[in-house]
């Protein structure tokens, strides 16, 4: 998730400019509590949550994968590419809908994360990418988790570091997080729940997004909020960089080879004894 923009995608700052492209129609509405695809307004948040799907999709190889919390659907589809199975659960009617119809190789099912409506020991896999920070019961459904994975299976897990995401704060800007993590915080949720061996990374800014950064008053992300806060128009370098942005522009570094409290998302593998 990103920071809380009014009328903003999933975690994306929002705001409209003549600046900015033309973009395939959305299917879902952005309400600021989820990212989609294929609009270059929300291109850079879309392509930060994108890159954990890809550096992990080769833990889903041959695998029984389920998604908790798959939001638009785009990231249990890339994993249907290569896992023998992907299962979907979202809470929101509309976006299981839309999931069913827009990712045919993806089951799709309409659940509380906080009862997952599979059998103990049926999955390899669960992902859960940006959601956490979500919901109002984290350790129950963790341990949801634990019970509907084998045994070695992994959980797969991502979510904003609130240091970065929400600094100085006890409680989070978004208005759609209840609860957000850092490192240690995320590393204890998963060992309380009976989680072993989790090992934690954090999501930077590659060379060509600090370069970005430079040229847009030191953050991207801050000259992002800022427009969309004053409702005003986006400068057309902003858009043109926003709309440039790919995964490769994003570096996954494990935590003994960075600080892992300076990153922005930090992304978390444990696994079930």
């Amino acid at each position: 998730m990103s920071a809380f923009v009014p009328d903003a995608p999933h975690g994306c700052p929002g705001g409209t400019s003549p600046a900015v492209s033309a973009a395939p129609p959305a299917v879902l509405t952005l309400t600021g509590e989820r990212t989609i695809p294929d609009l270059d307004i929300e291109n850079y948040w879309f392509r930060r949550h994108q890159v954990v799907y890809q550096r992990l999709a080769t833990h889903c190889v041959g695998r029984d994968v389920l998604e908790a919390g798959c939001g638009e659907g785009y990231g249990a589809d890339l994993i249907a590419e290569s896992a023998r199975r992907v299962v979907a659960v979202d809470y929101d009617e509309a976006t299981v809908a839309h999931v069913r119809a827009r990712y045919p190789r993806v089951e799709v099912l309409h659940a509380n994360l906080a009862e997952l409506p599979l059998p103990d020991a049926s999955m390899d896999v669960v992902v859960n990418f940006q959601v956490i920070e979500h919901l109002w019961d984290q350790p129950q459904f963790v341990k949801e988790c634990a019970r509907v994975l084998r045994p070695s299976g992994l959980l797969m897990m991502s979510t904003p570091n609130r240091i970065t995401f929400s600094p100085g704060r006890d409680t989070p800007i978004n208005p759609f997080h209840t609860r957000e993590l850092n490192a240690d915080e995320l590393t204890e949720l998963l060992v309380d729940a009976g989680f072993r061996e989790v090992a934690t990374s954090g999501l930077f800014h590659g060379a060509r997004l600090r370069e970005m950064d430079a040229r847009h008053g030191g953050s991207i992300i801050d000259a992002q909020i800022a427009r969309a806060v004053a409702d005003a128009p986006w400068p057309p370098g902003l858009a043109a960089d926003v709309a440039a942005v790919t995964t490769d522009d994003f570096d996954l570094l494990r935590a003994s080879d960075r600080n892992i409290d300076e990153s922005l998302d930090l992304v978390a593998i444990a696994v079930r004894p």
